[in-house]
C-alpha cells in the first residue's frame, strides 16, 4: 500500500500550493509544477531547490529573489480541476496554451504495441497496488523517463521538471500515462512540447477538443493489443495488424 505525504511548494518563501505525493521526486515535481502552470518561464530564473521533509516543504529560490511576478493576481484566478494529487489550474496556464506549436508528428501502430509492452515494466506500484498513476517519456518504444506518483498530474509534472533541468526537447517524444486524459493532461503534454499522447485510460470531451485544436495525436484505452485513436488518425500508419 503506497504512502502519501503533503508537500508545500514555496517560491522565495511564499506559499504556492500543497500537493499530495509519494515523495519520490520532490525537486522535479516542484519545478515541473511551476513550469506547467507558467508561474516561472525559464529554468535560468531559479537559483536553488531545497526539500525539507521535516516541514514537508520544497523551497524554490529565484535568482532575483522577487518571487513569481503578479503572484497575488494569479492566486486569485484559480480553477479547481479534476486532478488527483493537486487539482488546480491557474488562468495564466490557459492563456499560454495556444502559443504552443506542436510538430505534426506521425505514429506507427507497431510503435504503440511495442511501447505498451515496454512501459508496463516501468510501473511496478501501479501493477501491484493500483492506487497510483505512472507516466513515461518515450522516444519511439524506448522509455527515457518513468515516474509514478499519487496522481497522474504529479507524475507528469515531475517528468516536465526533469526535462526542464536536463534541457530535453519534446518534439520527437511520446508521452504515456496510465491515467485519464482530461483537459489538464492535454495542456501539460502540450507545454512539454510533446505531440503524441497515449493512455491506458479514456479521454474527456474537453480534453479531446483541446487535442484537436492543438493537432496532438491522442491514443486512449490502450491495453494489450487494443486501442482507440481519438485524434489525428490520418497521421497514424497501420503497419501491424491487431491481434487478440
Amino acid at each position: 500500500m503506497p504512502g502519501e505525504t503533503p508537500l508545500t511548494i514555496k517560491v522565495d518563501n511564499k506559499e504556492i500550493i500543497t500537493l499530495m505525493t509519494l515523495g519520490t521526486n520532490p525537486e522535479e515535481l516542484a519545478l515541473g509544477y511551476l513550469r506547467n502552470q507558467h508561474l516561472l518561464e525559464s529554468i535560468e530564473d531559479i537559483a536553488s531547490v531545497k526539500v525539507n521533509w521535516a516541514r514537508e516543504t520544497v523551497h524554490v529560490d529565484t535568482r532575483s529573489g522577487e518571487g513569481i511576478p503578479d503572484l497575488a493576481e494569479k492566486l486569485s484566478r484559480v480553477t479547481v480541476s479534476s486532478g488527483c494529487g493537486q487539482g488546480t489550474l491557474f488562468s495564466c496556464t490557459v492563456d499560454k496554451l495556444y502559443e504552443q506549436k506542436l510538430p505534426r508528428a506521425r505514429l506507427r501502430t507497431s510503435t504503440i504495441y511495442a511501447l505498451l509492452k515496454s512501459a508496463s515494466v516501468h510501473n511496478p506500484l501501479y501493477r501491484q497496488a493500483g492506487s497510483v498513476h505512472g507516466c513515461s517519456l518515450c522516444r519511439g518504444e524506448e522509455v527515457r523517463i518513468s515516474i509514478e506518483d499519487v496522481g497522474r498530474h504529479n507524475a507528469a509534472d515531475a517528468i516536465s521538471g526533469r526535462m526542464w533541468l536536463e534541457d530535453i526537447k519534446g518534439d520527437d517524444k511520446i508521452f504515456f500515462t496510465t491515467g485519464r486524459l482530461t483537459s489538464e493532461m492535454i495542456m501539460k503534454t502540450a507545454f512539454m512540447g510533446i505531440p503524441i499522447l497515449i493512455s491506458r485510460s479514456g479521454v474527456t470531451q474537453m480534453g479531446l477538443n483541446l487535442a484537436q485544436d492543438l493537432g496532438m495525436i491522442v491514443v486512449a484505452r490502450a491495453r494489450g493489443s487494443k486501442f482507440l485513436i481519438f485524434n489525428a488518425e490520418e497521421r497514424v500508419t497501420f503497419d501491424s495488424a491487431i491481434t487478440g
